[in-house]
Formats: structure tokens, sequence, C-alpha cells
């Protein structure tokens, strides 16, 4: 009934539930994904396990019937209790048709079947006899299903309706095969059409749910992937999936969203000629969505950090010379670092742009460091503002995103020094503009590094072999090209959890 109600669901929910694209959708595009087929022939490798869930999660209906025999009058019969007993796979073929279907061939599946035969017949004389004899179906059976891909409520919906079995071999074992052979013979000749019908319905509404449940599963991963507490990216479709010979490919909205901020895109770069063919995944992303995820970590007030003791000990004191010596006892006149604090925080939106060379980052930052005496009030000793621009490489290796800066440039905006509060002095800032290129800079990225890699493991990412990344930038967009090896456990605990 379940399986029933959901295929009547399905149909009303694809008129219902159709998408609406504007007449350029690539203009408002900030995510593709595209799966090449090499991907496809490796994720059909697991499609046995989803077909042996689809039989053995299939709810068979009791087959019942009646059928008139000479002398023996009318005979009755009920098949109940059916349930896969056995079932292997032999082969899976996968085919990508073009602007059409996900063609799936699976070839050679015996299953076995098993269950409780009930039958009676009331002969001459009024002679009434009751039977009941468990039973099991041998079958051999290849499946064709045609997956389509659709929009729904704005994500990506699959339709595995089209399909078919076909039965090679359909036979009725009796318990101990003891029975008359006139009984085992009827059954099977007049049960078999019913029983194929029955497998054939049963079996393949189980496919079509599952392939929906999947469906689902990946756009929930993928949008819990882009969320992290009140900032999220929208993953809704620009345009329709796309199959093509070689590749699957679809396209998404990348709009960030967060509280009250209002995010518009409307002048994507993106070409399908950008990507290409020759690794399994590729995923393609514009400059404005990381622009977007700036700003909004920015009003989260996610770009602060606060520095003190042996990590502040390890900034001021770089290198041992007597520039360096005459500055920092200048700016903290004597005080341990233990009761110093600096703190450095964004003024402003950080502006992103992607170039060949790398991603830039464009900030007006504020640090105040301030000291702590005994028994005293604390004491700003310096507060400057400074507008840094800095390229970053990026890189992801042994599970670990690795952002490398190549160079970068610092402007003083406003500079406050305790110790030189007329500004006579330069040494003071000619070491804070050197300890902030070699090792200020540095070291907020090592901090960034770490809790990027741990939200994206948060999120399922270390579950996956990922093989040879590459990180590519061009100008306006980042390319993001891998191969992959499909973690199988993933696969048995949705099945388990979901079924």
């Amino acid at each position: 009934m379940r399986l029933r109600t959901f295929r009547i669901f399905l149909v009303l929910v694809h008129v219902s539930a159709a998408c609406e694209f504007g007449p350029f959708p690539y203009s408002v595009t900030g995510i593709v994904c595209r799966m090449t087929k090499p991907a496809a022939l490796l994720l059909n490798q697991e499609t046995a396990q989803v077909i042996q869930a689809a039989f053995r999660n299939a709810k068979f209906p009791n087959i019942t019937g009646e059928r008139s025999m000479r002398l023996l009058g009318k005979v009755a019969y009920g098949l109940t209790n059916i349930q896969v007993n056995d079932l292997s796979i032999e082969q899976s073929e996968v085919e990508l048709k073009e602007n059409d279907a996900i063609h799936i061939a699976i070839k050679n599946v015996t299953a076995f079947f098993k269950g409780t035969l009930n039958y009676g017949y009331a002969g001459a004389w009024f002679l009434q006899l009751f039977h009941s004899v468990d039973f099991e179906i041998e079958s051999s059976i290849d499946l064709q299903i045609n997956i389509k891909l659709m929009c729904q409520k704005d994500q990506v919906a699959a339709d595995a309706s089209d399909c078919y079995l076909t039965f090679h071999k359909l036979t009725l074992h009796l318990q101990g095969d003891k029975e008359p052979g006139w009984l085992k013979q009827l059954f099977t000749d007049f049960i078999s059409f019913t029983l194929k019908f029955v497998l054939k319905s049963e079996v393949c509404n189980e496919i079509n749910f599952l392939a929906q449940v999947l469906a689902n599963f990946v756009h929930d991963l993928a949008e819990n992937f882009v969320r992290d507490e009140g900032i999220s990216v929208d993953i809704s479709l620009a345009s329709v999936p796309l199959i093509k010979a070689n590749y699957l490919e679809s396209h998404h909205k990348g709009l960030v969203l967060y509280k009250n901020y209002s995010d518009v895109f409307t002048d994507s770069v993106f070409s399908p000629s950008l990507l290409t063919e020759s690794r399994m995944l590729y995923f393609w992303l514009s400059e404005h969505i990381l622009n977007s995820l700036a700003s909004a970590a920015f009003l989260d007030k996610r770009l602060e950090l606060t520095i003190r003791g042996e990590e502040l000990q390890a900034l001021f004191e770089m290198e041992d010379t007597e520039a360096q010596r005459n500055a920092v006892q200048m700016i903290f006149q004597g005080t341990s670092y233990n009761n110093s604090v600096a703190k450095v925080w964004s003024l402003a939106h950080p502006q992103i742009s992607v170039q060949p060379e790398g991603t830039v980052v464009k900030s007006l930052v504020a640090v105040e460091v301030s000291t702590l005496p005994v028994k005293e009030e604390s004491l700003m000793v310096l507060y400057m503002e400074k507008e840094i621009t800095v390229t970053i490489q990026a890189a992801y290796a042994e599970k670990k995103l690795i952002l490398h800066p190549l160079d970068s440039r610092i402007e003083f905006k406003v500079f406050n020094c305790t110790a030189d509060p007329s500004e006579n002095d330069p040494s003071i800032r000619n070491f804070l503009q050197t300890m902030i290129s070699v090792v200020g800079i540095p070291e907020v990225i090592s901090r960034i590094e770490p809790a990027l890699t741990s939200l994206m493991n948060s999120k399922g990412l270390h579950l996956f072999e990922i093989r040879n990344p590459e990180i590519i930038t061009r100008k306006g967009y980042i390319i993001v090209q891998l191969d992959f090896s499909f973690p199988n456990h993933l696969l048995l605990d949705f099945l388990q959890n979901r079924l």
C-alpha cells in the first residue's frame, strides 16, 4: 500500500511541483556539479546493493485465484507471505543516453522467493479437501531501468518508473516436491503470469521509491555541507539537470542566506565549455559565492581573533635583533606577554576576487594591543587600522585544506602607539609591517586552515577517498576537480537507516 500511495503521490508532485526558470539560466548559476561517465561507472558498482534492497524491501501482496478442474471441481489457491529468500546479481551496466535518461541494464538476477501455498478443492460427492504447503520460486530475471532527472521543488529528482523485468526462468518448487505432479503443473502454469506481473509491479515500484529517496539523500547531504549554523548556501536548481553522453550536470543558484542579508546574482560567467571530462567529478564556483560568504561571516562576527601569552610572544619575537627588541620595549613598556592581549578584527566586508594566480583577499583590519599591569586597569598601547591585500592558493591533501599565501600588501590607514604619539619614530611601524607580513598573515591563515578542515570533516568529507584533487583559479571563478572512491559503508548505512 505504501508503494502504491507513493506512486500516485509522485505523479501528482510531477504535475504540481514543476520548476520555472528564466530565459537565461546560466546567468544566475553560482555552483555547477559535473559527474562524468567514469564516476557513473564507479557508482554503478554499488547498484547491486540498491537492487537487492529493492527486492528485499518490496511488499509482495498475497496472490489468490480459482480454477475449475475436471473431476476435481473448483480448485482455489492462495500464495501468502511471499518474500525474498536469496538473491544474486551477475552483471550491471550503465549508459548515459543524451538528453534522455540514465540507462541501467542488470543481467542475470537470480532470485529465490519463499512463502506458503494454500489450496483446496471441492470434488465429486461433495468431498472437500484443503491443504497448505511451503513453496519456493526460483527465477532468473533481467532488469532494464531508465532513470530520468528532473527538477522537483527546486531540487534534482529521479524518476525510475520506466522499469522492465524480463523473466528467463520462473519455477515453482513445492515443499519436498511430494505433492501430486498435476498440482505442481497446475500452479506453475496458472500462477506464472500473475506472479510475473506482481513481481514486476512491486520491484519496479520499490526501485523508483529508492531512486527518489537516494536523490533526496544526496540533496540533503549537499545542503548540509554548505550550511554552518546561521550561514547557508541556497543550492536550488537554476536550470533543468542535464544528461549528456559523457556526463551528468546540475546548475545551482548558490545564493548565500544569512538573516536579513540579501544576496543577488545575475551576471554569472559560467559556460559548459569551462569544464572538461577528464576527471570524475567537477565543481564550478563563482567568486560571488566567496564574496557573499565573507560578508556573512563578517556580519556574524566570525572575523575576529584574540592572541595572548606565548602566541603573542611568538609573533613579536620572530627574530632576535636590536630593532625588534627596541620596538617590543617601546610598545609593551616591560609588561609581560602573559599580561598582554592583541585583538584583531575586520572593520568592513572583505573583498574577494579570483584570479589565475590565486584568490585575492582585500580587507580593512584593525589591531588593538593592550597590557594588563598588575592591579591596574587595561591600557591600550597600540591601535592600528590597515588595508591588507593577500593572494592565496588553496590545495587539499591528506584530508586537510592547505592555504598558501603568495604575496601581500599592507597599507596603514590609522596608527596610534602610546610610546610614539607624534609618530616621529618610523622603527615601530616598520617593525610591525614586517611582522604582519612575515608572521601575522601566516598566523591568521594557520587558524583558518584547521577551522575550515574541521568544518568540512564535520560534514563527512573525510569519509570519502578523494584522489588527486585540484583547486584551479581563473578570472571570476574556481574549479575543483577530482577522482574518488565511493565509501561502500555509506551506502550500507543509508540503506539500513532509511529503510
